[in-house]
């Protein structure tokens, strides 16, 4: 640390402040972010603040910290910056993120934070200069990682529009049955579909394709489903800093692994629980709770655990299309048929059996073949750019502590990111 950094207390540096109450029915349509103890959570017409801001939660969701680009409206179950004392908004977002919030809460039974022990919280602040040096590092890292997800994003939903169209909308079908060529496809694709539909337990669906159930699909490809390991099987004391991570449901977002949260297993152990290391084409299920929300295992994951709290499924080798399963598995059809059959009173549950029989349309092999074709090099980028996200997210949260502390000096975390 240089001689020419400043300490103090926090208030010192900064003033906080609570945020503003405004109820659901006061609040107007409008682009002005609401922001709550756990983000952006709203929006109205009318701003409080300008911006930009940082707000940590007061309230609920304790230890997050947000910076607002724009003029916003932070909520009563927030404390919000309302005089940064000429220091570097973007700095102190990133400073506040190094704070133990949890040390100045009560014990209640929903801790909140309590604003004046908060500023008497010592602290120690370089110069302006070097202020918005780290803030310039630490911002083109989550400037890169936000433009891998919004790149996935735009992935994701052309994905789903394709998927969609053949497999919901049924729009190659239904222009053949209208004697029209389906659009934005070539002769031999549009020769793969049927022209007319047949009546089934699930409604109309294409001339020829069958409905099945997931157990069925599985069997008759060569794989399966199975529970994850019990918790006899994983103890608290077999977790590792580093090793073989572990797939929870803690870590399943948007049909991928967050491989940032996962925990880990000594490789020794890894061998213990062969049957439950995954494979390309997998799907995990949470088994609690969320019980929708699942992850397509891709080539990163291979070797990886199924952990306690998940069901694998399998669809076996001969199974053309993993990618259209996932997909099937995420229509809003198949998410409603879970949370209805889930067991459970206060969490809802799933297990082996409920998750087999969730009825599914398959479509001939040609048509699943051409659509792996069509969609894996998707699914590839899209697994590509979770993982370049997540190490450098990784990156930001390692640099963060050393950069605010004086431990590592800008040149040398230039160096490291660039």
């Amino acid at each position: 640390m240089s001689f020419d950094w400043s300490s103090g207390k926090l208030g010192d540096f900064i003033e906080l402040k609570r945020g503003y109450d405004l109820p659901q029915a006061k609040r107007q349509p409008g682009a002005v972010p609401l922001v709550s103890s756990s983000g952006v959570s709203d929006r109205h017409n009318v701003a409080m603040v300008k911006g930009p801001g940082v707000v940590t939660g007061r309230y609920g969701t304790i230890g997050q910290v947000f910076f607002i680009e724009e003029d916003f409206w932070p909520l009563n179950t927030t404390l919000y910056v309302r005089n940064f004392k000429g220091n570097d908004p973007k700095f102190i977002h990133y400073f506040l993120k190094t704070v133990d919030f949890f040390a100045y809460s009560d014990k209640a039974a929903v801790p909140g934070v309590n604003r004046n022990h908060l500023h008497e919280a010592l602290a120690t602040i370089p110069p302006l200069a070097v202020q918005k040096g780290i803030a310039g590092i630490l911002g083109s890292l989550d400037d890169r990682i936000t433009l891998l997800r919004e790149t996935n994003a735009s992935l994701e939903s052309i994905a789903q529009a394709l998927f969609k169209s053949w497999f919901v909308d049924f729009d190659p079908v239904r222009a053949k049955q209208e004697g029209r060529t389906p659009q934005g496809m070539d002769d031999a694709k549009a020769a793969l579909f049927p022209n007319g539909f047949d009546d089934s337990e699930l409604g109309v669906v294409p001339r020829g394709w069958r409905v099945s159930t997931l157990a069925d699909v599985s069997a008759n490809c060569g794989g399966a489903i199975q529970t994850g390991p019990f918790g006899s099987q994983l103890h608290a004391s077999d977790y590792v800093e580093s090793g073989i991570p572990v797939v929870m449901p803690k870590d399943i977002q948007r049909r991928r692994v967050d491989a940032g949260t996962t925990a880990r297993i000594r490789s020794e152990d890894a061998d213990r629980l062969e049957r439950h290391k995954l494979k390309p084409g997998d799907i995990v299920f949470s088994r609690r709770g969320d019980v929708e929300r699942h992850a397509l295992i891709g080539e990163r994951e291979v070797g990886w655990l199924c952990g306690t709290g998940c069901l694998l499924v399998r669809p076996g080798p001969s199974f053309q299309s993993s990618s259209f399963l996932s997909m099937t598995l995420d229509a809003p059809r198949a998410r409603q048929w879970l949370v209805r059959h889930a067991v459970g009173a206060t969490m809802p549950n799933l297990n082996t059996s409920i998750l087999g029989s969730v009825p599914v349309v398959i479509p001939d092999t040609k048509v699943l073949e051409v659509f792996e074709e069509t969609i894996s090099t998707t699914e590839a980028r899209l697994s590509q750019n979770s993982e370049v996200a997540n190490t450098l997210s990784s990156i930001r949260d390692m640099l963060i502590p050393r950069l605010i502390s004086g431990q590592l000096r800008l040149s040398e975390a230039e160096a490291l990111v660039a």
